[in-house]
């Protein structure tokens, strides 16, 4: 799938001595929120910077819809950057319009824009306001619409939810959905694995430049889930399997975790559980992002 999909080939950049990036590949798919994982220090932000022209790497190329990319095709890019770049002594809504202007929105269909977005990211009352006057969730919230506000195509976004709080952190979720839905394709760096894993239908982690695993996040997890089995029982808590190669790692109210060795029958264990009582739930139990993460680059 080469329209509406954004390829990173083999991008390879060094600092001095130093190598940032080494072969960094993966793909950014229409329609999908695309999670952007690792360490500080890893890569990321550097990946972003070629991604979107603001840093020329040394070896390697980004296309989009197939084609390389250019100044146009940047313009219908919305980049969201680690260092902040707004103006902080102009008033919020006038500097939404502003932007979206340069990038060539008429002023009337950018202004309507700038009023829709703040309504929807929940400030619509601080559009008279400077910039400097919010607190600095909000102003996080300003610079995601600067991203938005020309309707991009694609969507670049370098720690969005940092310092926004558990509302304002839905509200921007629910708005990244609602792009990804609508078919623009959405990469976005976070260190909350947990929001990452809730959120993302693909994964790129890297890894001292390098990326370690990238795909769908699900495929991804179901890949190393490895032996270990989630087990319900109705009306039995703490339930504890005495078979031979299987080792409870927890057993609580309501679930049981085990883990099989190479040797041991998953249906033996599915056996002994239908014999303690209706079993409600017998699954693989797949590693959250974190255990992922900490076992590929392990």
């Amino acid at each position: 799938m080469t329209q509406a999909t954004l390829q990173v080939q083999e991008l390879t950049h060094d600092f001095g001595d130093r190598r940032a990036l080494d072969g960094v590949s993966f793909e950014v798919r229409p329609g999908r929120l695309t999670g952007f994982v690792g360490a500080n220090g890893a890569g990321k932000t550097t990946t972003m910077r070629a991604i979107v022209g603001v840093l020329a790497p040394d070896a390697g190329r980004v296309t989009f819809r197939g084609e390389p990319m250019n100044l146009d095709v940047r313009r219908r890019i919305g980049y969201m950057p680690e260092e902040r770049g707004l103006y902080p002594k102009m008033k919020v809504a006038e500097q939404l319009v502003y932007l979206a202007r340069i990038l060539g929105v008429e002023r009337a269909t950018a202004q309507a824009r700038a009023t829709e977005l703040l309504e929807a990211l929940g400030l619509a009352d601080r559009a008279e306001d400077m910039l400097h006057t919010l607190s600095l969730g909000n102003q996080q919230r300003v610079q995601v619409a600067a991203a938005l506000i020309h309707e991009p195509d694609l969507l670049i976004l370098d720690e969005p939810f940092s310092g926004l709080d558990p509302i304002a952190m839905e509200t921007m979720a629910a708005h990244l959905r609602a792009r990804a839905e609508a078919g623009v394709p959405v990469l976005f760096s976070s260190h909350q694995l947990d929001l990452v894993e809730r959120l993302c239908d693909d994964l790129v982690l890297i890894h001292e430049g390098q990326v370690v695993a990238a795909g769908d996040a699900r495929a991804l997890r179901e890949e190393r889930a490895g032996r270990r089995y989630r087990v319900a029982v109705e009306g039995v808590a703490g339930w504890t399997p005495a078979l031979a190669g299987m080792t409870v790692v927890e057993a609580g109210e309501r679930t049981t975790l085990v883990d099989l060795d190479d040797a041991a029958d998953p249906q033996a264990l599915l056996a002994a559980a239908q014999a303690e009582g209706p079993v409600s739930h017998f699954s693989r139990a797949l590693p959250s992002l974190a255990d992922l993460f900490a076992e590929v680059v392990r």
